[in-house]
């Protein structure tokens, strides 16, 4: 009965790796359309010298979600960067064993970035103080629920969700590579992206 429900557990582990995979194909597709609807709108705004002054800020935090979503996707489909100048002299073995440490620490990373954002964001905090910004303020000097973009005049929190959102996704797909790499659940194809093996760098 154990070994079923860990069984169980890393299946989950795995199925919610896929279907955030599948959420992040669908915000990156997304994103980049509206990334280029903002840009050609820019240009065209300037040609007619009748800028919209608030679309390059738009431009910049669209990249940033861009980038941060994107990574976590990378993350699962196995295409980060890796230098492989000392793995590759290794045996396969020994490779092996490489990636299980590399996949690991990369699990590592993502929950001390949960932790940080926790501490940073400071939720229980907010909760405390009311869900009042200006009060979490006054108490820990923490601005970060009182400020707001130059342009846009959106708070800066929701925007700054990037972070943890990428936090938690990036660790579920490390658990889920983990995972696979240490042969305790069979490797799964990536849905809705075509990839073949000489795709993936690490």
């Amino acid at each position: 009965m154990p070994a079923t429900r860990a069984f169980s557990v890393r299946r989950m582990v795995v199925r919610a790796s896929g279907a955030l995979l599948a959420v992040e194909r669908v915000a990156l597709m997304g994103l980049m359309y509206l990334l280029t609807a903002l840009i050609l709108l820019n240009v065209i705004t300037r040609y007619a010298r009748f800028p919209i002054y608030w679309i390059d800020e738009s431009a910049v935090y669209c990249v940033v979600w861009l980038t941060f979503i994107g990574a976590s996707a990378m993350t699962r489909l196995r295409l980060d960067f890796a230098v492989t100048m000392l793995t590759e002299r290794l045996s396969l073995q020994h490779q092996k064993i490489a990636k299980v440490i590399s996949t690991g620490l990369v699990v590592v990373f993502g929950v001390a970035l949960i932790v940080t954002c926790v501490l940073w964001m400071d939720p229980i905090g907010l909760a405390r103080a009311g869900f009042d910004g200006r009060k979490l303020a006054a108490e820990t000097f923490n601005f970060l629920y009182t400020e707001h973009t130059q342009t846009l005049n959106w708070p800066t929190w929701v925007l700054y969700l990037t972070l943890p959102i990428f936090a938690v996704s990036m660790t579920v797909h490390g658990l889920a590579n983990l995972l696979e790499d240490l042969e305790l659940v069979p490797r799964t194809p990536p849905k809705g992206f075509s990839l073949s093996e000489l795709d993936g760098v690490n």
